[in-house]
């Protein structure tokens, strides 16, 4: 076992729950943002006080989701080869598009300037972010081949769930919900992305406590 796959499960649950912790820590350092309206990448912009840490947090993010793979790949490829390639490679594309191209192009504080980064980061965050909707999803199917029924109906759950808030992150950036509550453009990524995550985070406390 390699130490990569040995560790992998662990990479992967720093990754996540870093996600979610770093952005709550660094947003208390910058005066004047708001968690709700506010989406995640924002804290990376060419103005905001804790861009750095932000951005280096997001390039680190992305190489421990890459580190990751091996571990994932070795613990579903015996069920279904073909659905564990799809999902490590939705993982790597998360990985990439999301989180290292974020840390690299950042957007910027307002939306009405618009930078050859900015449509980079655009793109990058919206197909990893599309992708990565769809592992909850590809981890239940996987778990209903090995009869974890439980688990499996727990993904699908969350997916569901993952998808409306995604859903929700989309509308909040149209003109016709302005001053709305489906403007919390940052709750709704936030809740995605709790829920996003999830699975993948209780099957990786399983595997480093097994």
């Amino acid at each position: 076992m390699t130490f990569l796959n040995k560790y992998g499960w662990l990479l992967c649950t720093i990754a996540m729950i870093g996600d979610i912790v770093v952005s709550l820590i660094l947003s208390m350092f910058y005066k004047g943002y708001s968690s709700a309206k506010m989406s995640i990448s924002a804290l990376g912009n060419p103005k905001s006080p804790v861009r750095v840490p932000f951005n280096l947090w997001m390039i680190l993010e992305g190489l421990l989701f890459l580190a990751a793979i091996p571990a994932i790949y070795n613990g579903y490829n015996s069920i279904s080869s073909g659905l564990t390639k799809v999902l490590v490679g939705f993982v790597a594309v998360f990985a990439v598009g999301a989180c290292i191209f974020t840390g690299f192009f950042s957007v910027n504080e307002t939306k009405d300037v618009v930078t050859t980064a900015s449509k980079i980061h655009g793109a990058g965050s919206a197909i990893g972010f599309m992708l990565f909707l769809f592992v909850p999803l590809l981890l239940a199917i996987l778990s209903f081949k090995t009869s974890e029924t439980g688990f499996g109906i727990i993904s699908i759950i969350c997916f569901v769930i993952s998808l409306l808030f995604f859903i929700l992150f989309i509308m909040s950036d149209k003109p016709e919900f302005k001053n709305t509550f489906v403007r919390n453009e940052g709750l709704w990524q936030r809740l995605n992305l709790h829920f996003m995550y999830l699975p993948l985070i209780i099957i990786s406390i399983r595997k480093i406590l097994s």
